[in-house]
């Protein structure tokens, strides 16, 4: 590799006026510098976002000195990986150049800028703010889903807010830059092309150099190596590698993900880098959404991913690690990273090839007309041109899509009529993006958006075709609604609950602390979000009395909204071909959609998610106006056993009662109608069905294989780990659940200690949260329901913890605590 010298030292950063002057770290941004320097607030605190609009609208200098000494080197290049966004470099006074788009990369020729001894760098960075307000104004205005101008500038949207995110619109250099010193030749974009047929792989090796003469162009893989001669006057070769039997790269559930190194060269510069050997594909007939890889239907568990910071250079390595780790851990196969955020870091894909995590990497436009002229249109071709080159190398791509809800945008929000006709990034998604995917990385598909049915024709939120998203739900109805739908792809759907205890609690300072507190309400940024909570616990719990019970209700909710909803869906396979939840993750504390919050902790949600993903799956649904059980298997093995359907009492007393063989082929789901005695309840407010495995494969199982609840946390005497199922036949408002009557035990562990809980009487969602004790405490499940006489245990992990306090409310709670003690007044007759 020719020579890189980072430039990240000695830099500081002022307001254009002189004002505010601080160190700063580079990568970074003004917001984290300021911050670091004591002279803002935390901007994720209490309302301090709203005090820091400022720094949006201001102009900030970047500067800082270097010496060089010289080189011998025929080129001196100054590399940029990432401005953002609005900025004007110079050297030594000599500007080289100008940028106005986060989402690329800039190389200047700095030579004859360049002295001996000590050199002034400075990048001068202009309000992102004021720079789409005056290209809104010179292109006319565009609708979009909010007022600030992000349509108007090529970076990062969800920096001007979300209905999710604050406003803290950001300005610097956000990604590494350096001087590279390079004669001859410098390998400028490799792009691996693999293909599979006849037991090899095919890699086409396309390189393009930057180069003064002829050069020859090597590239090596375990098994095949190649060269070529780039001619001059040309710059690019293709070297095809074939790899005889090779060890193919697959989705997690589905196989390994074999890497192989690829190594290129190019005079002295040298590229190297892991790829995959897979294909991919989608097929769309007769309306389907499905990927297969390597020639497999991919039912899709997913999530979306939103920026994890507002300030992404705070997302490392270990950070991304953590947060692709818990997406492992609740069984998710894809992530899609959505259209209002970035194309993530190197180390995010190289992350999900390694776990193989799929990823849906939409093109970064969401929800908004976007102005098609100039200078747009060219910063699109120019984004669009290197993401596609540079992230063409990653197995776990898998999709590109054009944008967020901008075509359902168009036809459905009554954009054409405030257009009158204006461009609105139609001609981006239906013809520059897929041209530019088709030219640079054909072994990919590309769809122009989501939702989109595959035709400008049809509606493009259709359910019969392409991708769905489904908001209905959330917004104005009840999450039972997820069941009235047969999407092909359900690429969205979400519903809220509030961040963790402790999140919530270091985020803001409210006293006291009530839902509609004003700090609480300033980190609910969704139009009537609590309104919407409220609405959505309305059909199934008494109105909370305390905040307490209205935090913990309102977990549950959206635990129970997701969980069905995905249960559904899955239960639909493969008509219906995947589910993407939003959202997994947070990029502060906030009300949201996530199962994750800003803050790093799991939510009940995350939990639900776990279970609602697992590789094998029970759910009771309904079907034909009665109910079935669905046992979904999504695995390579066939999945054989006896279940057997109870309907209980909640004094658990058996009052009717059905044995079921299960025989579900590889990758498939079964439906099992369940028995009129079982299906129809004598007292629909005092029972339920419970379905578990009691054999598998002709191995008896213990109680340890019928889980305590929808998922895994009674003990385990061995077994797969499936969950067994339960059909409440009311809302819990409407059930005559017991006053809870459990008894605890608690056991030190190494990493903090068990608690076991005993039940007494029936316990509905069952939850521990040990961070309102410990900040830092976390438990390994929540939310399971236990019949008298089971127990569950919950690993906590923690340096000490008040045992006394931790077995009582609001730290141990279940559904009982609320719904028994509710007023006759409340239930519904």
């Amino acid at each position: 590799m020719t020579p890189f010298r980072p430039l990240h030292e000695a830099w500081t950063v002022r307001s254009a006026s002189g004002d505010v002057e601080a160190p700063a770290t580079v990568p970074g941004c003004v917001h984290t510098d300021l911050l670091a320097a004591g002279l803002i607030p935390d901007p994720y605190l209490d309302d301090n976002e709203t005090r820091l609009a400022w720094i949006g609208r201001t102009e900030w200098r970047y500067e800082t000195e270097f010496t060089w000494d010289g080189t011998e080197h025929e080129r001196t290049d100054l590399v940029c990986e990432g401005l953002d966004t609005v900025a004007t470099v110079e050297l030594n006074g000599v500007r080289v150049g100008e940028t106005a788009n986060m989402h690329r990369s800039y190389r200047f020729d700095v030579r004859h800028a360049l002295r001996i001894g000590s050199n002034r760098l400075t990048v001068t960075f202009g309000s992102a703010l004021e720079y789409a307000e005056r290209l809104k104004e010179e292109l006319g205005d565009r609708p979009g889903a909010y007022t600030q101008p992000y349509q108007f500038i090529r970076k990062m949207a969800c920096n001007f807010g979300w209905d999710w995110g604050p406003t803290l619109v950001t300005a610097g250099i956000w990604k590494p830059i350096g001087l590279h010193e390079w004669s001859g030749a410098r390998i400028a974009e490799v792009r691996p092309l693999v293909t599979l047929g006849d037991g090899v792989a095919k890699v086409d090796v396309h390189v393009q150099v930057e180069k003064a003469g002829a050069t020859e162009v090597t590239a090596a893989i375990k098994g095949a190596s190649g060269r070529a001669v780039i001619p001059e006057g040309r710059s690019e070769a293709v070297i095809t590698l074939e790899v005889p039997d090779p060890e193919l790269w697959w989705p997690r559930g589905y196989g390994e993900q074999a890497l192989y190194e690829l190594e290129v060269t190019a005079g002295e510069d040298v590229w190297r880098r892991e790829i995959g050997l897979r294909e991919v594909s989608l097929r769309t007939e007769g309306g389907a959404f499905t990927l297969a890889v390597n020639g497999v239907d991919v039912f899709v568990r997913g999530v979306n991913w939103i920026p994890d910071d507002c300030f992404p250079t705070r997302v490392g390595r270990d950070r991304y690690a953590a947060r692709l780790a818990q997406a492992c851990e609740a069984n998710v196969n894809l992530i899609r990273v959505w259209g209002g955020g970035l194309y993530e870091s190197e180390d995010f894909y190289d992350l999900c090839d390694r776990l193989g995590l799929l990823v849906w990497q939409d093109f970064p436009f969401a929800c908004a007309a976007y102005p098609e002229e100039e200078p747009i249109r060219a910063e699109v071709e120019a984004e669009a041109r290197e993401q596609v080159a540079r992230l063409s190398a990653h197995p776990s791509l898998a999709l590109w899509c054009g944008n967020n809800e901008n075509i359902e945008g168009y036809f459905d929000w009554g954009w054409q009529d405030s257009l009158q006709g204006r461009s609105w990034g139609g001609h981006f998604y239906l013809e520059l993006l897929p041209r530019v995917v088709a030219e640079l990385d054909p072994t990919r598909p590309y769809w122009p958006g989501s939702p989109y049915s595959g035709s400008m024709d049809l509606p493009p939120n259709d359910p019969g075709h392409g991708t769905m998203h489904i908001w209905d739900v959330w917004n104005q109805r009840d999450y039972a609604v997820y069941r009235e739908y047969r999407p092909r792809m359900a690429a969205e759907f979400g519903f809220q609950g509030p961040a963790a205890y402790a999140t919530i609690r270091r985020a803001i300072s409210d006293e006291p602390l009530l839902p509609d507190s004003r700090g609480l309400l300033h980190h609910q940024k969704a139009v009537d979000g609590n309104l919407k909570l409220a609405a959505g616990l309305k059909p199934y719990f008494p109105v909370p009395e305390t905040f307490d019970d209205w935090h913990y209700l309102t977990q549950v909710n959206q635990a129970r909204a997701i969980q069905l909803g995905v249960e559904h869906f899955r239960s639909l396979w493969p008509h219906c071909a995947g589910s993407v939840v939003w959202q997994l993750n947070d990029c502060w504390p906030v009300t949201s959609w996530s199962a994750v919050d800003g803050d790093d902790r799991k939510k009940p949600l995350f939990h639900a998610l776990r279970r609602a993903y697992a590789d094998r799956l029970l759910t009771v649904q309904p079907r034909d106006g009665g109910l079935a059980l669905v046992a979904v298997n999504d695995t390579g093995q066939p999945w054989r056993a006896s279940a057997r359907a109870v309907r209980h009492d909640f004094d658990g007393a058996t009052l009717a009662a059905q044995a079921l063989a299960l025989d579900v082929p590889p990758r498939a789901a079964v439906t099992l109608p369940l028995s009129g005695p079982v299906a129809q309840p004598g007292d629909p407010a005092g029972e339920l069905i419970v379905v578990g495995i009691t054999e598998h494969d002709g191995t008896v199982a213990t109680g340890g294989d019928l889980p305590a609840g929808p998922g895994d946390a009674a003990v385990r005497a061995g077994g797969p780990p499936v969950g067994r199922a339960l059909w409440f036949f009311a809302p819990d408002r409407d059930l005559r659940l017991p006053e809870p009557g459990y008894d605890t035990a608690t056991e030190p562990t190494p990493d903090g200690l068990r608690l076991t809980v005993t039940a007494r009487t029936l316990l509905r969602d069952l939850a521990v949260f040990p961070d309102r004790l410990d900040p830092d405490a976390q438990v390994d499940d929540q939310l399971v329901t236990l019949l008298p006489g089971e127990r569950a245990e919950f690993l906590i992990t923690a340096a000490a913890l008040d045992e006394r306090a931790l077995v009582h409310a609001p730290v141990l709670r279940c559904v009982n605590d609320v719904v028994a003690r509710g007023s006759t007044t409340e239930r519904r007759p």
